[in-house]
């Protein structure tokens, strides 16, 4: 089915053209008759004239009437919207430096404003903080490959050694030198205690409390320490320490506490935007996954926001165990249901 050339400026299909729409794509195709080439909406080629347009209901229809597809676009691609995204991951993965929003438009097939949109709409997080996640990875692979921290900077992307040193502060707890040695001349002070929910770790760095984990032996839970800081200097606590520890098994005790000590939290930017909004749900209330993904203003990062709950070190004291699912039922926690259930259950007692 085609539409005559005098009516295209008036078909409603036209307007998707002229916006690059990429929710469009799948919904219809266009042609134009000078290049005898047929693209989707949001092809980013240059706009042929409203004149020279028909539009067809699939590309095959297209393909009959003698066109064939756009190589920039590429509408007789099947790629649904999820494997579109997961391309360009890969290809951000595979970059050696971030790569610009206009060359993940030219991709993508898309123009640079609705990419930013669309990416951030599937993945909840804009390209640009995408790259940095990447970053974050490569850094700490980068780091514990190479001889040197330059050598580092280097294969993680990084053109300014300044830079790179800030962002591996907050990505890591430390400089980089510390933590390509394995978490060398760090220190960091720890001490396992039992609470009604089992045993429980409570670790500090020198920037803060970094560690509160739950378990049901002792031993694992200094494991996983270990394994986070496989050369820190880990130390025992002392009677102050164990004080610190008190207050934390307070807390667990009785979640109407405040807990007003330093955090040591290391995230990327988006789990640390997370983290906030749990931070600031009311002790005796929960928050759905997609209301999290509201108030931190990415309402489709429902996915990425389970991740950050999943990837939190502080139990308690990053409250994820107030997150549930959006009809109120429990879902994952990484120290065990019973124990979030429990928890819960105690804030509503108050």
């Amino acid at each position: 089915m085609t539409s005559q050339p005098p009516e295209t400026a008036r078909d409603p299909r036209w307007a998707q053209v002229e916006a690059r729409n990429g929710d469009a794509d799948g919904q219809f195709v266009y042609a134009v008759r000078t290049t005898g080439v047929y693209c989707r909406p949001s092809c980013p080629s240059r706009r042929a004239r409203p004149e020279n347009v028909e539009f067809f209901d699939d590309g095959p229809a297209a393909q009959r009437a003698g066109y064939r597809p756009c190589r920039r676009c590429r509408p007789d691609s099947a790629a649904g919207p999820g494997e579109r995204v997961a391309r360009l991951c890969r290809y951000i993965e595979s970059a050696d430096t971030p790569p610009t929003l206009a060359e993940l438009a030219d991709q993508a097939g898309m123009s640079p404003s609705h990419l930013q949109r669309w990416f951030k709409a599937h993945t909840g997080l804009s390209p640009a903080a995408y790259g940095r996640g990447q970053r974050a990875r490569r850094v700490q692979q980068a780091l514990r490959r190479s001889g040197s921290v330059t050598a580092a900077a280097y294969e993680a992307g990084y053109e300014s050694s300044s830079r790179f040193y800030a962002d591996s502060l907050q990505w890591l707890g430390m400089t980089p030198s510390r933590f390509r040695e394995g978490g060398r001349q760090t220190t960091i002070r720890f001490a396992v205690g039992q609470c009604s929910l089992g045993a429980i770790l409570v670790a500090c760095s020198e920037r803060g409390v970094c560690a509160i984990t739950l378990g049901d032996e002792p031993e694992p839970l200094v494991a996983q320490l270990q394994d986070r800081f496989p050369r820190a200097e880990l130390e025992g606590g002392d009677a102050e320490f164990e004080q610190l520890v008190a207050r934390v098994v307070g807390l667990v005790e009785s979640p109407a506490r405040a807990l007003d000590l330093p955090l040591d939290i290391r995230g990327t930017a988006f789990q640390q935007r997370v983290w906030q909004a749990l931070q600031a749900i009311p002790v005796g209330a929960t928050a759905s996954y997609a209301e999290i993904a509201e108030r931190i203003g990415q309402p489709s990062a429902v996915r990425a926001v389970a991740g950050a709950c999943a990837a939190n070190t502080l139990a308690v004291a990053i409250p994820c165990h107030r997150v549930v699912r959006s009809d109120g039922s429990l879902s994952g926690y990484r120290w065990g249901i019973e124990r979030k259930q429990a928890l819960l259950e105690r804030e509503r007692q108050g």
